[in-house]
Formats: structure tokens, sequence, C-alpha cells
């Protein structure tokens, strides 16, 4: 927030005070813990889980202070939304005139995503070293047992190669974008968006108002990267020499996006878009926004065939790799819930037979087996109560269901009333909050969230 007040006072706009009053509020409250709260070398899980949901739910209340300071006409409910939708990188927004918001509030906004993307608990885990084994614990609970299961290296070790991939993304794509003609600011605040896969423009109309194939290309390749775990990303950086473009996860993951873009391409081509230059442009560009969960966009998807926006809402529910910034179901447990399947039929034929998962030639617990299999049961679940609910509201078949998919997902554009050139403004103040439960329950892998209400039952 402090940095955000520095570059509206750098542009002389009106979020200074805003910005400044919500930085020293969030700074005095959190000084509170510091003074009381004795300090504590060891923490167990359900303590930890607290502290993860806890102090996700925290930062996002402090995160609506900006919104509701700048203006009255920004509401609590929207503010919430608005500040929900960034940490939690899920780009979906309510805002109707983006480009009057002054600067400092857009840097602030886009600085949500940065922060949210790494994760707000692994973030502070790495600026402030000083919790000791706490970290230990905290860490296992921000990131997924799926990330963790391809991540080669010790708890401090994991912390550091995310921060390295991180940091060398954002550096590198911020580099790239001015240098084909965004000013600094734009590239900064898109870089946020693109590395974070959270999607939050300072444009009304996104990545189509710079019209330019130079920078799409720029954020197709470093959406499709953030979209990879960050592990194998170090391997690729770092030149270890491990064979990463083995990994059969990997492998679906280059396949499905291509022939994602194939398909969208074939779709368009004729009914949208006259060549298949053209095509192929817009097609690969949300095809990849849409995997990466990112949602920037440069056109109005809702105009495309139904073919089209049918594979573009299957990629809303498979999305890209654990260990990634991405949401959605992921094509890790795509990978592991075909193989269970593949088991299952197996096991038909030889029932005698014992029959392992097996990824990339190495057996999976069967605890993180039945981890996928209830996750994706769950994820449906949720989806449906909350179009349902949607539903119940007013909103029409195609909002209700893309909007829930959008959200729990973390992708952010759906179609319908909330296309990619669209918001969510137009949803009732009871839908917005459903919503953001969706988008923490996504962010937290679900289990994170709901593990909080059997607390008791850990006893």
């Amino acid at each position: 927030m402090f940095i955000s007040f520095l570059v509206s006072v750098y542009y002389s706009d009106s979020a200074q005070v805003p910005l400044i009053i919500s930085a020293i509020l969030t700074a005095l409250i959190g000084v509170f813990p510091l003074v009381f709260v004795p300090p504590i070398n060891q923490i167990f899980y359900k303590e930890a889980y607290v502290i993860v949901v806890i102090g996700w739910i925290a930062v996002c209340l402090f995160g609506m202070l900006p919104y509701i300071f700048w203006t009255e006409k920004i509401t609590a409910i929207n503010a919430w939304f608005e500040s929900v939708a960034g940490f939690t990188t899920t780009g979906a927004s309510i805002l109707n005139d983006i480009e009057s918001l002054p600067k400092g509030l857009l840097f602030w906004r886009s600085a949500t995503h940065w922060i949210g993307g790494v994760g707000v608990i692994l973030f502070v885990l790495v600026v402030i070293p000083a919790l000791g084994k706490t970290r230990m614990s905290l860490s296992r609970m921000e990131m997924s047992s799926l990330a963790k299961s391809n991540f080669n290296y010790r708890t401090n070790k994991t912390l550091k190669v995310v921060i390295f991939v991180y940091l060398g993304l954002t550096l590198a794509e911020t580099a790239l974008l001015y240098f084909f003609g965004m000013s600094l600011f734009d590239a900064v605040t898109h870089t946020f968006g693109t590395v974070a896969t959270g999607g939050f423009s300072t444009k009304n109309t996104s990545i189509g108002y710079f019209n330019s194939l130079s920078i799409e290309i720029v954020i197709i390749v470093f959406m499709f990267l953030s979209g990879m775990h960050f592990g194998i990303l170090y391997t690729i950086f770092t030149f270890k020499g491990i064979k990463w473009y083995k990994s059969s996860v990997l492998r679906l993951y280059y396949f499905l996006t291509l022939i994602g873009i194939a398909l969208v391409t074939f779709g368009n081509k004729g009914n949208v878009y006259e060549t298949w230059g053209e095509s192929l442009r817009f097609a690969a560009f949300q095809v990849v926004s849409i995997v990466s969960t990112t949602g920037y966009g440069t056109c109005d998807t809702t105009l495309w065939s139904s073919f089209s926006i049918i594979v573009l809402v299957y990629f809303s529910f498979q999305c890209a790799c654990a260990g990634s910034t991405a949401g959605g179901i992921k094509v890790d447990r795509i990978v592991i819930f075909y193989q269970s399947l593949r088991r299952q039929v197996l096991r038909l034929q030889h029932p005698q037979a014992i029959i392992p998962v097996r990824v990339d030639g190495q057996p999976i617990d069967e605890e993180i087996v039945d981890a996928v299999l209830l996750f994706i049961f769950l994820y449906v679940i949720i989806l449906f109560i909350t179009a349902l609910g949607l539903s119940a509201m007013g909103m029409d078949l195609t909002t209700a269901f893309t909007a829930s998919a959008a959200t729990i997902s973390t992708v952010g554009p759906g179609f319908g009333e909330v296309g990619s050139m669209s918001n969510y403004d137009i949803i009732p103040d009871l839908g917005k909050i459903l919503l953001t439960i969706n988008m923490l329950l996504g962010r937290l892998e679900i289990f994170g969230l709901i593990m909080i209400f059997f607390i008791k039952s850990w006893k």
C-alpha cells in the first residue's frame, strides 16, 4: 500500500490520501500481534490451517480499504469482491470504467495479484524468515500436496525456488513489454497480472486496447510459462539437465493447449474471422489465457461460435499445472484421474491383481489418489450449488454456470453477462458474496478452506 502511495504521489492523483490511510491502519493493526502475542517456536497443523485461512480472509479485508476510502461509489461488497478477486488471482471485476481509477489505485489493484499469486502466507514466510520452525507447518498448509509432490527440495529451498522463478518471470516480462511499446506503468501492472495468472488490466478493453501482435505474443508466452510447475521452470532456467520434457503432466499440458488452439481456430474461421491468421491470433491468446487462468482478453469471446465457447468452458475446468499460480482442477489431477480410471478397468479384468496408480513410472500414494478424486467431486458439487444459487437470483443459465466455473477456477471471465469484455457488476450483492467464497475455495484448493469448519474433530 505504501509503494502504491508513492506511485500515487509520482502521478499526483487522487488516491494519495486513501492509500496512505490504508497503509497506516494496516500497519498499526499488524503491530498488535508482534506486541501482544508471545513468540512460538512450533505450531500444530490445525493451528497452521487457521492461520492460513484467517490470514487470507484478513488480507482480503484490508485490501478493501483503498477502494472504500477513495470513493463512496464503490460499496463495501464491491470493494470486498474486487479485493478477493485480486488476491485470489481470479481477475473478476465489478468496475465499469477501469481507466477512470487513479494510477496509484490501479497499481494497488494489480499488486494484489502479484502478492496473491505467490500466496500471501508464502510471501510472508520468505520476507519475514524469523518464524523459524513455524515456517515448515505454514508452508505445508499453503502449498497443495499435489504441488509439493513435485518439489524435490526441502521447505527452505522450495521457498527460494518459488521466489527465484516468480521474480525472474516478473523482471523478464516487464522488460519485454516495455521494449515492445507499453509504458513502464502498464508493463509492470500487466506483468503482475500475467505472472500471477490474475488478469487485472489497467484498460477497459484489456490487452485488446494495445492491438499489438508482439505484446500479445509476449503475454501468451508468459501466461503459458506461469501455468507450469515452478520447480520445473527452475530446473529449466538453471540448466540442471533434468529431463523435464519427459513429464507426462507437461506433455499433456502442451498437447491439450495446442489442440485447444487448433479447435478454436477452426471453430471461428469463417464464422467470426475471415482469415486463418486472424483466427489463430485470437484463438491462441484466449485459449492460453483461460488455460493459465489469467483471464486477459483481446476480443469479446461471447460472440464466438458455440463450438469455440464449449472448448473454452472445458479449459476453464482443466486449467494448468499444480505448483503454479493457476487455479482449477489442474492437469496433474486429470492425469491421476485417467490413471485411476485405467486401473479400475484393469481391476475389472483382473480382480486379484494389485495395480498401483503410476505417473511417469512412479507409484502415487493412495492418499493422493483419493484426495484427487474427492477434489474433483467437490469441485463439481460446489460449481453446481453456486450456479443454482445464481440462477435463483435471476441470472440466466450461461451467466450462472460460467460465472461459477470462472470463480472457483480463478479464471475470471465467463460468458453471457460476465464475458471477457464485461464485468461482474450485474451480479446481485448476495451473488457477489457467494462468488467470493468460490474464489477463496478455488485459491485454497477447497480443502484448505473447508478444513477450518472441522477443527473440533482434530482433538
